[in-house]
């Protein structure tokens, strides 16, 4: 019995049991509206799956959020509100973009340095919430909601500057090549096209996407931050405070120092994101950036990974999958892209309400201990 409670209580398993439920109230919603659930479900997969390409898309598509995604969940490891990982992300575009547009060092010098800016960027502007709350005590929420729009709108200022704003278009120039990401740089060389021309699946993952490095530096990342929270000493602070910040004061610990900490390093992880997006994917700066919503995206995944660094990882994985097989859906047969969104909605509801599984399971213990005492 203990061993089944222990497997019950697991993360992996609420994670499970939440994506089972979400494709479970989908396929509800998509017998209700008259389409059938199993072709619907068919040809998402194909979506997903059918071709190297897809999944190579996929996990450029996920690279951004698991990131970002990692960033909410590490402040939700302190007991704090991230939502401004939004405004981070797109500060760390601008000054990714502003750097590798100003600069152009050789590469190995100028594609750390245009990272660089974008990750203090998003450390700095997510410090400035953590400063509000620790001294001022005024709530994350708000600070974050706040600087969400003014990294917005400072985004938009940023595009139409005349030394940044290419004519003609919504955007910024693209910036210097040297600060592109290596595999981009690389399928672009001489040495690059004549792999991709002479191999077919090559051609298929690298040659017909946008490949880049994002992911490699997004497991990496996601590892070390459960390093430290699991192992180190300022991680076991930072979960001290998470748990109770009254009891950990009266231990000593600087509260304080903690919650700046904490969204300095959060707001750094969301200015990666928006760094890599811009050396891997766009490769320049676009008028309302913020409606790529990878911030709030990161948030669901944040969510669906029950606020683990790793689990992150699997969770963007799937977000990304899902919305972009999603779109095959109603190309192929008209159902609403939108069950998509119910999908996910649902498997995040259902990770937001796993705190009462083990309560259960406590209550089922408890029943089964007075039977065996009679």
């Amino acid at each position: 019995m203990d061993r089944v409670s222990k497997i019950l209580r697991s993360q992996f398993t609420f994670a499970v049991i939440a994506i089972f439920i979400g494709f479970l109230v989908a396929a509800l919603v998509l017998g209700a509206t008259g389409y059938n659930p199993l072709e619907v479900y068919s040809i998402l997969f194909k979506g997903m799956f059918s071709k190297p390409r897809y999944i190579m898309n996929i996990i450029i598509k996920a690279s951004p959020i698991i990131l970002t995604g990692i960033s909410f969940a590490f402040a939700l490891r302190v007991g704090l509100f991230n939502i401004g990982v939004e405004g981070q992300y797109i500060v760390g575009t601008i000054a990714a973009a502003v750097v590798g547009i100003l600069f152009d060092f050789p590469s190995y010098i100028q594609f750390p340095l245009v990272l660089l800016a974008g990750t203090l960027a998003g450390g700095l502007y997510g410090a400035i919430s953590g400063l509000l709350k620790a001294k001022r005590g005024i709530h994350e929420v708000i600070t974050g909601i706040m600087f969400n729009w003014i990294a917005f709108y400072a985004g938009n200022y940023i595009v139409n500057l005349e030394r940044f704003h290419e004519p003609g278009t919504t955007t910024t120039y693209q910036i210097n090549a040297s600060g592109l990401d290596p595999i981009y740089n690389w399928k672009m060389s001489e040495a690059g096209l004549e792999v991709i021309r002479n191999n077919e699946f090559i051609r298929e993952v690298i040659g017909k996407t946008s490949a880049n490095i994002g992911i490699i530096i997004a497991i990496i990342v996601a590892l070390t931050i459960h390093f430290i929270l699991k192992n180190t000493t300022i991680g076991y602070e930072l979960r001290a405070v998470g748990m109770n910040k009254h009891a950990s004061e009266a231990a000593g610990i600087n509260v304080a120092k903690n919650t700046i900490q904490t969204f300095l390093i959060a707001g750094a992880i969301a200015g990666l994101s928006g760094a890599l997006s811009i050396t891997g994917v766009s490769h320049r700066l676009f008028e309302l950036m913020a409606q790529e919503n990878y911030g709030f995206n990161g948030l669901s995944v944040a969510l669906m990974a029950g606020g683990s660094p790793i689990g992150c990882i699997f969770a963007g994985l799937l977000f990304a999958g899902l919305t972009y097989g999603g779109g095959t859906i109603q190309l192929e047969i008209g159902a609403p892209s939108e069950i998509i969104d119910i999908l996910i909605g649902t498997i995040v509801f259902c990770m937001a309400l796993v705190s009462l599984i083990p309560l259960i399971i406590n209550k089922i213990n408890q029943r089964g201990g007075k039977k065996d005492v009679k």
